[in-house]
This record gives C-alpha cells, structure tokens and sequence, in this order.
C-alpha cells in the first residue's frame, strides 16, 4: 500500500514519517463504476478517499461544483463534521485510496499541522499553523551566518597615532572600536578603553594609542553561523569579534549587535534616528531601516509586526527630518503627513514616497518652497523614491493650506473620475507624523462630512474593488497568467481588494482608523461585518501581505507575483482560501453600494 500514499503531497507532507507509514498501513482500496455515488449529500464519509485514477464530480444539490483527478482527496469537510454539503459520484472507473475515518481523525487530533488542512475557514488553518512557525523561529535564526548581522566598520588606526585621533576617527564614524596595526600584528581599542587611559590612568591624550589596544583577536568569517559567534563570545569571554574573509577585515561584531538580531535591533535604529544631528548622519539610520524588514523576516515575526516596527521607525526618521529641514517659520503652522500604504501603517519594503504637507494659513513662498525641494530630496537620498503620481511634499497640489485641500473635497467626490476617487482614497490613509496634527484631523472630518449620505460617490469610490478579479476559477483553481510566467499577482487579486473593500465601507462610516486591521476589527464591532468574517478577512490579508513580502525580500524588488507551482501545498491551499474570502468581500461591497448601477 505505500505506492497509495505521496507524502510529498497536501495533505501528507504534514505527517512525519512515522506517522505517514502508519497511516500507509491502514490504507483500503476502493473501486467506483461510472455515475456511481461514493458520498452522498448529507451522509457520513467512511474515511478519507485519495483519488489513483479516474476522475470524481464534487456536487451541491445537484449542481457541478468542483471536478477531481488523481491525487485530489475528499472530503475533509465532512470528515470532521460527521457530514457534509456535498456528494461525490465517480464520472468514469475510479480508483481511491481510503483512509479509515478513526486513523485519519485521530492524525487530526494530534498534529496540529495535519489537521489544519482539515478546518473549515482560513483562520483555523492558520492558528494551527502558527505553532509550527513559532517552534521553527529559533532554528531559523541559529541558521543565520554572520554576514547577515549587522557590522560595524573595520577602520584600522597606525599604533603610534595619538589617543585623541582614535577617540575623533570614532567619532566621526560612529562606531565604538577600531582596529590597531602595529607591525605585523593586529589589535583592536574601544572608547572604553580610551576613557580608563586618560580619566582613570592619567595617560596623556596625545600618547601613542598602541599601548591602550588588545591584540588577542578572536575572528570569524562572515559565512559562518550566528550560533558560532555566540559561541566564540562566551568561550573567550569576549565582547565583541573581528569577522575577517581570509586577510582581510570585513567589520566588528559587538555582542549588543548579535544579541539585538534575537531579539530585534530595531531600538538601536531608534537611538540612530534620535542623536542624527545632521541629514548625512539621518541618512545612515535610514538605510538600516531596510535591513529590519530581512532580520525580523528571518526570525520567524509576523507581518503585522514587522510593518508595526517598520513603519514606527519610518516615521521616526520622517519627524526627524522635518525637525532638521523645517524653518522655525513654518515648524508650528503646518502638519507633515504621509499616505497610503506607509499611512495605513502595512508598508515593510520601501517603495515610493507617499507624503504632503498641510498648511494652517498662509506663509513665505521661498522659504516654503526650499523645505519643501530639500525635504523630497533627502528623502530620495535616503532610498525613498520619488512618486510615479507625484504625490510628494515637494508637489504643490499635496504642500497646501488645509482650506485648499477642503474645497478640492468636493471636486474629487464631483467628478466622475478615477484619478479624484484614487485622491480620496489616498487622504482618507494619511497620518500625521510631524507638526501640528489637528490640521489633519480637521481635514480628516471635512473630508469624512462631506462623503457621509453621498451614496453616488461611495458607489464610485467602492467600484474600484472590481478594477481586478481573484485568480481562482469555478472549480477552486487557482488561475495564473502566462504572460506573467505562470504567476498570479497577490497585490491586485488579493490585497487590494480586501484593503479598498474594508476602506470603502470604513469611509462609509465614518471611521477615524487607518490601520486596514484596525478597520476591520471596528467594523465587526458596529456589526457591519460578522466577527467571524472580520477575523477571516484579517487572517486572509495578513497571510497575502508575508506571502507578497517574503517573495520580495527574495526576489530584491517590490514584485507581488507569485508563481504557485514554487509554493508549498500547504500555501496553495491557503491562497485559495484567502481568494474564496476576497470574492465574498466583493459581493458584499457589491450589494451595499449596488455598484451594478455604476
């Protein structure tokens, strides 16, 4: 019997291995002749039937729902219910493998990861999951190499230069130790050991700094893993190790650097941002924030987590700027804000600049005018860049007074336009980062007045959940495009839908959120939304957005495609889950603005 059951295969390839011969050995054979029912509506399944060969009709009162081949199984529904909503007739001679219901119950009952495919909303399937990826967190940050820490540099001071040119060149680059040559030897100083010299000693501050240094290295190569560096710490007792690739120094790794990657660096980040004095210096915490999203990825954290700890550090560093950028003319008659997905608070992967600039009165055009090229400017230094709509401080139409903005309220929710519903949709996001931010909230509440009881417009503004169609097909498929190479967008099937659907009906009422979760769990508690759905639909949307941001963090760019032929069969069953969520969001927007009238 074990030629019966792929344990490579959904939902086999939860078992382990001695779980799965188990399993093998329980195994029948059953034959179906043509038109023949194997389960009928209504009734209790004998087992689990893995289809050999031939070919089984999945029915609903009669109508086709769903065709299977070999490999397929059913029903997992019924299996655990007692009974289930469908029949299952053999279309042709048909071959199954079954799995007696007591074995594959109990299979259920004690692996979590088995049993999750056997749940009935996506929600269930991914708490079941959950526990798998926690008690793989650990493992996979021991798997982590050195080069993937973060290192400070390897400057290199001659010995005999003076204790105050060491004490500078760290200053100057920010960084707690150097490397000392003295001859053929390498040794290493820190600012500690520069401070004992010269307050604790006496020693002359233009002494030689050869003397101050320790040259009991202990190295380590860049590719080796995290667990070894932990490891030469604690055995040398050391602090801090040079990692070298074969001669030469690559960085320093300091103790509070690898411990930080355990438990997330993300506060160090946070004390670059808040001492940064000068733009240059900004910019240097800027380009870690990028590194945050990999390391917290690596470590197994949420998504929502990550784009929790991303966006708080994103808008640290854009208050910072302002800070250091804003004239004292403007500083207290204006609000920075920033938009879309960085608004929302979901933005990880730095794309393009979403921000504007609301204004209390008016103000000096030049000195405006300067903040708002320097702004815009630094921040595409820093890696952000400029946006393809141009929504951007340094774009008059999004730097303007708040009376400016609230007139043009009406005009975007007049005009019949795709462009002015897009404009609405990205306000209604923004959120206030610096400056004074009442502006905001009195534009918010305008802007929320003005689209209350405009059903017209709400149906416009809601119609955009259908610009494109979930890739999954009548019979639960999942569809992908060949021009895209057999991959299937998971930003406009999925995320986008679920986000403007949720922003849709949070606009309708009223809402004050931006957060597309916050939105949702707001929703259920007005009873717009059942709690059960509310919850799949967050589930569902949390599961796209790590999906989306785990292929971009592989593939270096901000793709949203996803070939599923590359996905485990455990995520393929879980992206047709979340896709079955998003059309019943859809018909539900559907029918509460009646976009059939649009």
């Amino acid at each position: 019997m074990s030629v019966l059951l792929d344990a490579t295969t959904a939902p086999f390839d939860r078992l382990t291995s001695e779980e799965a011969e188990t399993l093998r050995g329980a195994l029948d054979i059953a034959y179906f002749r043509p038109n023949e029912t194997i389960i009928a509506e209504g009734a209790a399944p004998e087992g689990l039937y893995v289809i050999i060969k031939g070919a089984v009709e999945e029915r609903e009162q009669d109508e086709l729902v769903g065709l299977l081949g070999p490999k397929d199984f059913f029903d997992s529904r019924a299996l655990v219910q007692g009974a289930g909503v469908s029949s299952f007739v053999a279309r042709e001679e048909t071959l199954c493998a079954l799995a007696p219901r007591p074995d594959v119950l109990r299979l259920i009952n004690s692996n979590p990861r088995f049993g999750a495919f056997f749940y009935t909303d996506i929600s269930h399937k991914l708490e079941a999951l959950a526990e798998r990826d926690e008690s793989s967190q650990i493992e996979s940050m021991m798997r982590a190499r050195v080069r993937d820490l973060y290192l400070m540099p390897a400057a290199i001071i001659d010995s005999v230069q003076p204790i105050v040119s060491a004490a500078r060149i760290m200053r100057d680059i920010d960084c707690n130790a150097l490397l000392v040559r003295d001859g053929e030897r390498t040794g290493i100083v820190t600012g500690m050991n520069l401070a004992k010299a010269v307050v604790l000693k006496g020693m002359s501050n233009e002494a030689p700094v050869g003397v101050v240094a320790k040259y009991d290295l202990v190295a380590i190569a860049p590719d080796e893993f995290v667990s070894q560096a932990l490891l030469l710490m604690t055995r040398h007792n050391k602090r801090r190790v040079v990692v070298k690739d074969g001669e030469n120094f690559v960085g320093i790794l300091e103790d509070i650097y690898l411990l930080s990657f355990f438990a997330g660096n993300s506060q160090l980040v946070v004390g670059r941002i808040d001492r940064a004095a000068t733009v240059d210096e900004l910019g240097v915490a800027a380009r870690l924030i990028a590194d945050q999203v990999r390391l917290l990825r690596r470590q197994g954290v949420k998504f929502t987590i990550v784009a929790e700890i991303i966006s708080d550090l994103n808008r640290r560093l854009f208050a910072k700027l302002f800070e250091l950028l804003c004239p004292e003319a403007l500083h207290n008659q204006c609000c920075l804000i920033v938009m879309g997905s960085e608004g929302r608070g979901e933005q990880t992967i730095r794309t393009d600049q979403d921000n504007g600039l609301i204004l209390a009165g008016p103000v000096d055009e030049a000195v405006l005018n300067r903040f708002r090229t320097e702004f815009s400017g630094a921040l595409a230094e820093f890696g952000f860049p400029p946006c393809p709509g141009h929504v951007m401080v340094n774009n008059p139409l999004w730097s303007r007074q708040l009376d400016e903005y609230i007139a043009d309220f009406s005009v975007w929710m007049t005009a019949p336009d795709d462009e002015s519903a897009m404009k609405v949709a990205i306000f209604y996001d923004a959120t206030a980062v610096a400056g004074e931010a009442t502006l905001l909230a009195r534009a918010k509440t305008a802007l929320v007045e003005k689209a209350a009881g405009e059903r017209v417009f709400l149906g416009r503004f809601a119609k955009a959940i259908e610009a494109f169609e979930p890739p999954i097909g009548l019979f639960n498929t999942l569809k992908t495009s060949e021009g895209e190479g057999d991959a299937l967008d998971l930003k406009k099937g999925g995320i986008f839908p679920i986000v403007h659907g949720v922003r849709s009906l949070a606009i309708e009422q009223g809402l004050e959120e931006t957060n597309t979760f916050d939105r949702l769990a707001k929703l259920a508690e007005l009873d717009l939304l059942k709690e059960g759905f509310a919850r799949d639909l967050a589930r569902a949307l949390d599961y796209l957005m790590t999906l989306r941001l785990d292929a971009q963090i592989g593939a270096a760019k901000s793709a949203s495609l996803v070939k599923p032929a590359t996905l485990t069969s455990m995520d393929r069953e879980l992206l047709r889950d979340s896709f079955q969520v998003v059309k019943q969001l859809r018909e539900l927007v559907r029918r509460r603005f009646n976009l059939a009238m649009f």
